[in-house]
């Protein structure tokens, strides 16, 4: 297996005047391609702020994230934002769908930064979008898709430049539980028919015995590694 992401010492503190609250404790952590890596802990561990850093949308303390070899925190601003958009997507617990957009607008429009063929990126986003059960549901908007339809739209969002990670925080928080069943399915199948990697912050035990690896934080940092398989 080769490792797509690697991540060495990570710390995280916050500043309030002259109080410092630390979240991060140096935690260090190494995935392999094709791993599906689930997260947990109790609420304010700081396994969302550890996604965060990990996915370069939040700047550690200290320490260093390695993403397919590129340690991406030495990159300046603009040159990370294009790595963050080439190579990782991401699905939060609101799926931060453009409501006035389509549900293949909302998918293409990661794929149409940077001057992508946007007919290239429009054939993607169908084929993705087929891929989570929603070719029927292509020129609807969010306000008339259920919440379930949403975050799908949100998972095809995420993959739609070929990433080469998938983090998701929550994805399932504000689902029911048989949607939530349906959309951690539909992660295991995109993860075992594409080899994708994907890192997810979750409280959902069904998603977390079937994954490869639960890691579980306590007070900052790593307390155990729960090998499924």
């Amino acid at each position: 297996m080769s490792s797509i992401l690697k991540a060495t010492e990570i710390y995280k503190n916050y500043q309030n005047g002259l109080e410092v609250t630390e979240v991060l404790k140096g935690i260090s952590l190494e995935v392999n391609q094709g791993e599906v890596i689930i997260i947990i802990g109790p609420s304010g561990v700081g396994k969302s702020t550890l996604l965060h850093v990990l996915g370069s949308l939040d700047k550690p303390s200290g320490g260093d994230v390695h993403i397919n070899g590129q340690n991406v925190f030495e990159l300046d601003d603009q040159r990370l934002a294009r790595f963050r958009n080439e190579n990782i997507g991401f699905v939060f617990q609101f799926h931060h769908l453009l409501p006035e957009f389509t549900a293949l607008e909302n998918v293409m429009l990661p794929g149409m930064m940077y001057n992508k063929d946007i007919e290239k990126v429009k054939s993607d986003a169908l084929k993705l979008l087929g891929e989570v059960g929603l070719d029927n549901r292509l020129n609807h908007k969010p306000g008339q898709l259920s919440g379930g339809e949403r975050q799908r739209v949100a998972v095809a969002r995420a993959l739609i430049n070929n990433p080469k990670l998938v983090l998701a925080d929550e994805p399932t928080g504000n689902l029911d539980r048989h949607n939530s069943e349906s959309l951690y399915r539909l992660i295991l199948n995109i993860n075992k028919k594409f080899n994708l990697t994907f890192i997810i912050v979750t409280h959902n035990e069904l998603m977390a015995l079937q994954a490869t690896r639960m890691i579980e934080l306590e007070d900052g940092l790593v307390k155990k590694i729960h090998i499924n398989q």
